[in-house]
């Protein structure tokens, strides 16, 4: 597992992560340095950025990834430059090349601004740090829930240090050192940042293309508390190509999935209650009526259950199972009615005619699928102008207690990822669909013992088939001690393995039903 250092920015310490640390621990060995003066760290005389730096340097792990917001960003940069060989990774947030503008750099904030800010913290820290509160939720999208958050999260007594940082940070230049970084690099901007001009992105990649520069939309300075998923998701990808991508590259076999799921279709139906009890939930948001002509693709049908519940729904409607693995199609024909059209075929590549599709059902599947881009304009591609779209699939804190007690134990892929529900709404709305609802349900199943659930995921045929899990046998040290990770998450009710359901309904525009 990598090693992950978080360094905060001004005016707060080490607890601004906390929206972040449950997944970051899931995916990293995190360390949280409070920077000198800020929360439990010391106050230094001399509070030059060669002082900040010789404070921060002893306290970094070795082959460190260093990950910092605002002021934070900017020393992480600082210390990626002059300490290569400890440091492997960079992750900025919120973080220009220059904190204040310069004739040579217009992008940032005006240098009359800050004098005015710095000088009213000198004369009324309180007053100030009020205002600064509301800097950092200005421009967001959810502006007055995210300052509400802002305002109790407890940020230390301010001393002679925070005004030392202050003028810091209006000197600090990074273009140099910018410019020169070689090792991997992920940088994201906000938009609406009131502090950081949404405008930086550019410069920065015009000096370093090889940096990675993300801006995320309709958010404000503190980005990882208006959008954290967004922020856990680009973290978790920039990890995984930059440093996992020999090892653990978390990528789905389509093949594999297939076979899998082939020789689970015999058990499926006996062990399934979670995907009953979530397709009973989608089948509620369907429609009651539908034209009787009507065409209803159910993608991903597996044994047929809910094709065969369509079916009973919409009598007059003609009926398709839609199924990667040939197995489970075997089944559906052999138990399902004849009245039912059983297709082969891939999500990302489906078997149909454009304007075909009146009503798309599909109940945990698309999971599955890698392209969630693909994925949404094939779905797009075979609806009618005016056709609905129905979806259950799982979000990527599923298993969140499995994947935990794995990364105990090694640094492989032994859970399967998952997309998150903001990358599902940029792919819907990228591939044309026209979102109608969207929400999230956490459901909890619990187990006597481990070995019920893992049998169970085996009979669903829903194990780990990650192209970057172990192969061969796992040892018994190993799974001894994976045991006994999961043990800690034992409550009074049994082992619990939690589901990340999200569900999604959208439409294709009637508007286009002139390009038919």
């Amino acid at each position: 597992m990598i090693n992950l250092v978080l360094l905060h920015g001004w005016g707060c310490d080490s607890r601004t992560w906390q929206p972040l640390l449950p997944a970051l621990h899931n995916i990293a060995r995190v360390t949280c340095i409070d920077l000198p003066g800020f929360g439990q760290s010391e106050m230094l005389v001399d509070y030059s950025l060669d002082a900040v730096i010789a404070y921060i340097e002893p306290q970094l792990p070795s082959n460190a990834v260093v990950m910092g917001w605002s002021l934070g960003g900017m020393l992480a940069v600082q210390l990626a430059a002059r300490f290569p060989q400890k440091i492997s990774g960079v992750i900025s947030l919120a973080a220009n090349l220059k904190f204040v503008a310069t004739v040579d750099f217009p992008w940032a904030m005006a240098p009359g601004v800050n004098r005015h800010f710095n000088q009213g913290f000198e004369q009324d820290p309180q007053a100030t740090l009020k205002l600064f509160t509301g800097l950092l939720a200005q421009g967001d999208e959810q502006e007055r829930t995210l300052l509400k958050q802002l305002r109790r999260v407890d940020t230390g007594a301010p001393n002679p240090n925070w005004l030392q940082a202050l003028a810091l940070l209006a000197q600090l230049d990074n273009r140099d050192v910018f410019a020169r970084l070689t090792m991997p690099g992920l940088h994201l901007l906000a938009e609406r940042d009131a502090l950081v001009p949404a405008a930086a992105a550019q410069a920065m990649t015009a000096l370093n293309s090889q940096q990675h520069i993300e801006l995320l939309t309709d958010t404000a300075h503190t980005l990882h508390w208006s959008r954290p998923q967004a922020v856990i998701d680009a973290v978790t990808h920039f990890l995984s190509q930059s440093f996992f991508q020999t090892k653990t590259p978390a990528q789905l076999d389509k093949k594999k999935v297939a076979q899998s799921f082939g020789r689970a279709a015999e058990t499926y139906d006996a062990v399934a209650q979670l995907q009953r009890d979530v397709g009973t939930e989608l089948c509620l948001m369907l429609p009651a009526h539908l034209p009787a002509d009507a065409r209803v693709l159910d993608v991903g049908s597996g044994t047929g259950f809910f094709t065969r519940r369509l079916m009973h729904a919409y009598p007059q409607a003609q009926l398709i199972g839609l199924d990667i693995a040939e197995g489970m199609l075997r089944f559906s024909r052999k138990n399902g009615p004849d009245a039912i059209q059983w297709l082969c075929g891939d999500a990302e590549h489906l078997p149909l005619a454009d304007n075909s599709v009146d009503l798309l059902f599909s109940s945990l599947a698309i999971q599955w699928c890698q392209n969630l881009p693909q994925l949404m304009a094939e779905l797009h591609r075979v609806l009618k102008p005016g056709g609905q779209l129905f979806i259950a699939t799982l979000g990527p804190a599923t298993l969140q207690e499995l994947k935990s007690a794995w990364q105990q134990v090694d640094d492989y892929v032994h859970v399967n990822r998952f997309q998150s529900s903001d990358a599902l709404t940029a792919a819907l709305q990228q591939g044309g669909l026209v979102q109608a609802r969207l929400q999230t349900q956490t459901r909890v199943l619990y187990f006597d013992r481990l070995a019920e659930l893992t049998r169970e995921l085996k009979a669903l045929g829903a194990h780990n088939i990650n192209s970057g899990k172990p192969e061969g046998l796992t040892s018994r040290a190993r799974l001894l001690a994976f045991k006994n990770a999961y043990e800690q998450h034992r409550t009074e009710q049994g082992l619990p393995a939690s589901y990340d359901v999200i569900y999604l309904t959208a439409c294709k525009s009637f508007a286009e039903e002139s390009h038919g």
